[in-house]
């Protein structure tokens, strides 16, 4: 399996079409926001032309109204891969969700399911107060998952401090299980380019979702913005100014921070792991030059 990974914005998705192509296979998505058949324009989904190019698993696979974690994916996901291997010697992963591709390298840790009142009552802190509340209680209940995780997702957030607060423990003590082994061989591709390129393209790409209809997306789905799906990053903001709490130009303009933010996250959590060997991404000759060199017969 080929895993091709990277901040949002850096060309992954055109990337995994050109090799998916090469080899005559297909490609199985871990962005954890593709899933959702609702949510389209915002959460940058390959449009149709690419997703006629190659066949595409696990996106517009389920619903906001469905819950579909990290574990469920694993399952699901490894259920899929297990019959592609049939049919191909090659496949294809390619994602920005981190906690997700390592659900498939590694296996997903079984975290304790969480006391129901402390999620609601951190749900409804979180619309009182706002998020940055939630931010500084998990940086000082769980210093590690805090630079990891994207800050400004509530639903991560509030996932870790109802575990924190369930428990007394840190969410990230319970990620430390032994790596579960797979039975496909794996290489891993990470993609990158110089800071203010990448800023330039995330800025243009939020102009874009704008010029394309994202304001319409979100408002259609105004009436499910207390589902966790939606708490994201391109809908939340929008929602601040659905709700008249910001101007569209301040929601417009945290899109770009937080996205921004979040691709530094990214960045931070695909680097801490050494197996993933990095390329310019303009350069897809040496990416192919390394594939063929290290695949496995």
């Amino acid at each position: 399996m080929i895993i091709i990974v990277g901040p949002t914005a850096i060309g992954k998705t055109a990337l995994a079409i050109k090799v998916a192509q090469h080899y005559q296979t297909e490609i199985i998505s871990a962005d954890s926001r593709q899933f959702f058949k609702e949510m389209s324009i915002g959460t940058a989904k390959p449009n149709a032309e690419e997703l006629a190019a190659v066949p595409h698993h696990f996106i517009n696979s389920h619903s906001i109204h469905q819950e579909f974690s990290v574990g469920t994916f694993e399952k699901e996901a490894l259920t899929k891969i297990d019959k592609l291997f049939k049919a191909h010697n090659v496949l294809i992963m390619v994602g920005g969700s981190g906690l997700y591709i390592n659900a498939i390298l590694y296996g997903f840790d079984e975290i304790p399911k969480a006391d129901e009142n402390i999620r609601e009552q951190l749900n409804l802190q979180f619309q009182k107060e706002g998020i940055e509340v939630l931010q500084k209680q998990l940086q000082q209940l769980d210093p590690v998952y805090y630079k990891e995780v994207d800050i400004n997702n509530p639903q991560r957030i509030i996932r870790a401090l109802e575990v924190c607060l369930s428990t007394g423990k840190s969410f990230s003590s319970f990620r430390n299980a032994p790596k579960k082994t797979r039975e496909f061989n794996t290489i891993l591709i990470g993609l990158d380019k110089e800071r203010e390129t990448l800023y330039d393209r995330i800025n243009h790409r939020v102009d874009l979702m704008i010029e394309n209809g994202l304001l319409e997306e979100v408002a259609s789905l105004k009436a499910y913005q207390h589902l966790n799906a939606l708490k994201t990053v391109s809908y939340s903001e929008l929602f601040n100014y659905l709700n008249g709490d910001w101007t569209l130009e301040k929601a417009i303009d945290k899109i770009k921070q937080n996205t921004r933010n979040f691709a530094k996250r990214q960045l931070t959590w695909f680097r801490k792991n050494k197996d993933v060997v990095w390329f310019e991404a303009s350069n897809p000759k040496k990416i192919f030059e390394y594939v063929k060199t290290n695949l496995v017969d």
